[in-house]
């Protein structure tokens, strides 16, 4: 009698992935744990050259093939290049990672101008729609066909200081809900509410070196921020067969919300 393997349900082998702005942070820790999972994956940057070098370590790493490509996801001859390029890298595609998002901070929310909300939603939610019609016709012939975006927990809770992300990740919440009833019985769709987790892309966001090091402590229930892999994990779950179950949801992972006392401590 073969051994009961309680993570098998979580490899991802015969699994193709696509991850967006997958050539650091939160984006290349999803893409080592697919790669380390078993999935070929195929890392779509912005920066191509940064890709390609992630790619190549990830797959020294794991020993599985991950291959990496220039990519502006608000360009649809570059999605479309990126959808073909890794359907004729590895055979097909079964999974996408919309992880691909950016928001600054500021002070005066409604300094913001409009082209800077529509700039916001494109890159935010926009791209994930098109990505997501790119790899269409592949995902419905895949087994286990997933796609997984990556949101934030300010498109759900009052953040005015982010008022452009945090209004188009609202907006993917919607479209993710939309999407996962458009494609019922045929590609899964969730969302991950992804809460504090301390990147060099704070500081491009305009949050000082202060700010980032109070946001370390956050009051939530664990105590702590997270790192790349606590949201790497959620994503496996989610587009493992040990997932298959799931779609049409949003999983906040950000340490278990606020913590509130009544009482002083």
């Amino acid at each position: 009698m073969s051994k009961f393997d309680a993570f098998e349900q979580f490899r991802m082998t015969n699994h193709v992935a696509i991850v967006t702005g997958g050539a650091q942070n939160i984006g290349e820790g999803i893409a080592r744990t697919f790669s380390g999972a078993g999935a070929k994956v195929m890392i779509a940057d912005l920066n191509g050259e940064k890709a390609v070098a992630t790619a190549t370590r990830i797959t020294e790493e794991t020993g599985n093939e991950v291959r990496g490509i220039g990519c502006n996801v608000t360009v649809d001859a570059d999605i479309e290049r990126c959808v073909a390029e890794t359907v004729k890298a590895f055979g097909g595609l079964t999974t996408l990672v919309n992880n691909v998002g950016w928001g600054r901070a500021y002070d005066d929310p409604l300094a913001i101008t409009a082209e800077e909300m529509v700039e916001s939603y494109k890159l935010n939610t926009v791209s994930a729609m098109r990505m997501t019609a790119a790899c269409r016709p592949h995902l419905l012939k895949a087994t286990n066909a997933s796609i997984t975006n990556s949101g934030s927990m300010v498109g759900v809770l009052p953040a005015f200081d982010f008022l452009a992300y945090s209004a188009a990740k609202a907006a993917m919440n919607h479209m993710m809900l939309g999407l996962a009833h458009y494609f019922a019985k045929q590609v899964r769709i969730n969302n991950v509410l992804i809460g504090t987790v301390i990147t060099p892309g704070y500081a491009e966001a305009g949050l000082d070196a202060k700010a980032q090091e109070a946001l370390k402590h956050p009051n939530n229930l664990t105590g702590r921020a997270g790192s790349p892999q606590d949201i790497a994990n959620a994503f496996l779950w989610l587009a493992s067969p040990a997932g298959s179950w799931v779609s049409g949801q949003t999983l906040n992972v950000s340490g278990g919300g606020t913590r509130v006392r009544l009482k002083p401590e």
